[in-house]
């Protein structure tokens, strides 16, 4: 009995050792990152690709130190983790576009890294549904910045901007087309790629430049995928919610 007790604790062990400094299973509850990452997303978060970080640990923000350790920077166009500037707590997920020192401005949609555009090419239509129920469609580009990266963005260059209990009362932003903006040193700059649906560093009041500090880190794999039913579930007159659908088959080992 001693000994499956003494099993036991070491496998507990383990697993919080695993999810502390390994892989973290996190899971996408909204939209930011269609098409690439969809609701009901579940993936494994490589928290050694940046370093470790006490926002990169459970209950680290507690301890005495800043900075990281083994950091190793992120590459642009990285899909990262990382603690929510305004209160260092709430888990974002968003794709690395600017790096310490740059100059991002968008312009028409396009974005421009130290006056040199990103290539974007228009590749199709991205249809999913609005979680009203209706079905939307959206352009859908390739994207490819300097270092050779390429991913899929959801745009709409006719879009006017944002206005949404998101963002503060009586604020709204045209996305598509920035001022210039310096990224500070240790920080970066994310955007998500749902572009005209996603809360990032466009807006220096909401997200703004996250600090290496609060990288918890890099996304690596969909470990599950599953798709909730577009009609709440009703139980004796009350709301409880979306209720899953079916498991997306084709998304589980995908790697990012």
């Amino acid at each position: 009995m001693i000994e499956v007790f003494r099993t036991f604790i070491f496998a507990i062990f383990i697993a919080i050792f695993l999810r502390s400094f390994a892989f973290e299973p996190f899971t996408i509850p909204s939209g930011s990152m269609k098409p690439n990452l969809l609701v009901g997303d579940f993936l494994f978060v490589s928290k050694f690709s940046y370093g470790f970080s006490k926002y990169s640990v459970p209950y680290g923000r507690y301890l005495p130190f800043n900075g990281r350790l083994f950091f190793s920077k992120p590459n642009r166009g990285d899909i990262a983790v990382f603690k929510y500037p305004g209160d260092n707590k709430t888990d974002y997920i968003k794709r690395i576009i600017g790096m310490p020192g740059d100059t991002i401005r968008i312009s028409e949609g396009v974005v421009l890294i130290n006056d040199k555009p990103f290539k974007k090419e228009k590749v199709g239509t991205f249809e999913d549904f609005h979680r009203n129920g209706y079905l939307e469609k959206f352009d859908l580009y390739r994207e490819k910045n300097d270092i050779g990266a390429e991913y899929l963005v959801i745009d709409d260059i006719s879009f006017d901007g944002i206005l949404g209990s998101s963002f503060n009362q009586g604020e709204s932003f045209d996305l598509n087309n920035t001022n210039d903006y310096t990224v500070p040193k240790d920080h970066y700059f994310v955007m998500g790629d749902n572009r005209e649906h996603s809360s990032d560093s466009r807006i220096l009041s909401q997200v703004g430049f996250v600090n290496e500090q609060n990288l918890v880190g890099k996304a690596a794999m969909i470990f599950l995928s599953i798709k909730y039913s577009n009609k709440n579930f009703q139980l004796f007159g009350l709301s409880l919610g979306k209720y899953p659908d079916k498991i997306r088959l084709n998304r589980i080992g995908k790697l990012l």
